[in-house]
């Protein structure tokens, strides 16, 4: 591997990483009664453990069949449209063949819709999802937790390995909750900006929202010396 390949991969390490890390940080903070603080999955942490046959990650296709496949972390402020959140993606044609990886990462939450909370969906089969190791920490979260449904669209810079930079909206929808009927899928859309192939068909994939209690502030105010809150290559 040449070393600009490796400091690239370490960069992304770096920066998604941290990202999907912080769920199991945050996670214990939350509890009913935001004010419109979230956090939130993408084909990734416990979703991944749902026995589901390939929850992780989550993917979408074009109408020409080829692909992207996402997974990722972060958090979010409905009022101030701040976000914090990053993960890794892949690229693939549709024979299946890898054209592009690199990792996203969210600069603006453009909008939200909520669904409502949905007290149950951290249970399955009678199990709490999540893997024994977290042991202790794992049932303070998970009886903290309120899992929701939502429309969340964030705009965000996917990073590849090598090539440009591109900007594009993700629309993230999880189906909990009061459901609307013009979007009953759960899964992921990618739009990208300045026209192209656009990526709408939800082929797989979980995601979730959790509300964070009162006083739960894992998005911070821009610093006096005007420092972004989002994660930024």
């Amino acid at each position: 591997m040449s070393g600009e390949r490796a400091l690239s991969w370490l960069s992304i390490a770096r920066v998604a990483g941290p990202c999907l890390a912080m769920f199991w940080c945050v996670a214990p903070g939350i509890a009913q009664g935001s004010a419109g603080n979230y956090a939130f999955l993408v084909g990734a942490g416990f979703l991944c453990d749902s026995g589901v046959s390939v929850p992780c990650p989550a993917v979408v296709k074009s109408a020409q069949d080829d692909s992207y496949e996402l997974s990722g972390a972060g958090t979010f402020a409905t009022q101030s449209k701040l976000v914090t959140a990053a993960g890794p993606f892949t690229h693939k044609s549709a024979n299946g063949n890898v054209l592009e990886t690199g990792v996203w990462v969210a600069s603006e939450l453009v909008s939200f819709e909520s669904y409502g909370i949905a007290p149950g969906a951290l249970m399955r089969e009678g199990q709490a999802f999540g893997p024994p190791p977290f042991g202790p920490m794992r049932s303070r979260m998970f009886s903290a937790s309120l899992p929701a449904g939502g429309l969340a669209v964030f705009r965000i810079r996917l990073l590849p390995i090598r090539g440009i930079s591109r900007t594009a909206t993700l629309q993230v929808n999880c189906a909990l909750g009061k459901v609307p009927e013009e979007h009953p899928a759960e899964g992921i859309r990618l739009a990208f900006e300045g026209g192209g192939v656009e990526f709408g068909e939800e082929a797989s994939g979980r995601t979730m929202f959790l509300l964070m209690r009162p006083g739960a502030n894992p998005v911070r105010e821009p610093s006096a010396t005007g420092s972004e809150t989002s994660a930024a290559p």
